[in-house]
């Protein structure tokens, strides 16, 4: 209703209408998606959660290009974002399922990429305002990342598609979102009392986010998983995730070791993308040409079981 009644310029109505729907559309599924496809198709959740997450992460390029431009003409775009996951977080929690899974913590990675978001912009449009808000999602992030964990299936490890990298993600978004508010506050000449907290927090965050590495690493290595499957962009996330935050921990830190790993790992995360990519081409061929990809159906039932089973 505001989008059609606000006095303003038609490019600048364009953007508030652009920025409404866009920040609408983040809140309800980053919130909602994970719940509602494992309550309603439990056999078919990884695959559904997976194919959102490439989706998801075309979103979070474009988003990165565009956000300032509408954060500039939308006059508070962030407060309507955090304000409608918040009404959406209720159901979410509502109709939480345990055991959970890797997909299970994008209740973690929706809440962060709203503090990395408003730390992002804060520094930039040098609102102190923002800065403030981005730490109330960052703590809450990390306190839904402790409850999904807690009760995360340590098999997924074993048998997820690529959705269990995301235990390291979201951690890792998490570091990122730690990051952007260390420099940030040291942008804003903000919180100078609590700046060595905030770089402490940033370096013990990372060091965390590093010890997954290995972990989801030795995994890959003993339960080999060959063959395209979607869910293996929710591999591609995480990845790319582990240069981002070493890029933003190493430069709020001062930790030269941190961005040289950083520098190099971006390598990596290239190569994972254009073999996830080449994969999905390859798959794509094959259905055009009448050719589907097998169907493991012991693998589904397991994961409906999974599903299915309360602790």
């Amino acid at each position: 209703m505001a989008c059609t009644t606000a006095p303003t310029s038609e490019r600048s109505l364009s953007a508030r209408c652009v920025t409404a729907l866009a920040a609408s559309a983040i809140a309800i599924l980053n919130v909602l998606l994970s719940s509602m496809v494992k309550r309603r198709w439990p056999e078919r959740a990884g695959l559904l959660i997976g194919i959102y997450l490439a989706a998801l992460s075309v979103g979070g390029i474009l988003s990165s290009l565009i956000s300032v431009p509408l954060y500039r003409s939308s006059d508070g775009s962030v407060r309507l974002a955090l304000g409608l996951w918040a009404a959406l977080l209720t159901p979410v929690l509502r109709n939480w399922r345990t055991p959970t899974v890797g997909s299970s913590l994008v209740l973690t990675v929706s809440t962060e990429s709203l503090a990395v978001l408003a730390a992002t912009l804060a520094a930039r449009e040098h609102a102190h305002w923002l800065l403030f808000v981005a730490i109330a999602p960052f703590m809450l992030g990390l306190g839904f990342y402790a409850f999904v964990i807690a009760r995360f299936d340590p098999r997924q490890l074993g048998v997820g598609r690529g959705d269990h990298w995301i235990t390291g993600g979201a951690l890792a978004i998490s570091t990122l979102a730690a990051g952007k508010i260390t420099a940030g506050a040291k942008t804003l000449a903000m919180l100078e009392s609590a700046s060595g907290t905030f770089r402490s927090v940033s370096l013990g965050l990372w060091a965390l986010t590093m010890l997954w590495l290995p972990v989801l690493l030795l995994a890959e290595a003993l339960r080999p998983r060959p063959g395209y499957d979607v869910r293996r962009w929710s591999t591609v996330f995480p990845v790319g995730m582990y240069a981002a935050c070493s890029f933003a921990v190493g430069q709020a830190a001062h930790a030269s070791a941190i961005t040289s790993f950083a520098r190099a790992w971006v390598w990596v995360a290239l190569v994972v993308w254009l073999i996830v990519f080449a994969a999905m081409l390859r798959g794509g061929v094959h259905v055009l040409g009448g050719k589907h990809p097998p169907v493991d159906p012991p693998h589904i039932d397991a994961l409906a079981r999974s599903r299915h089973s309360a602790v």
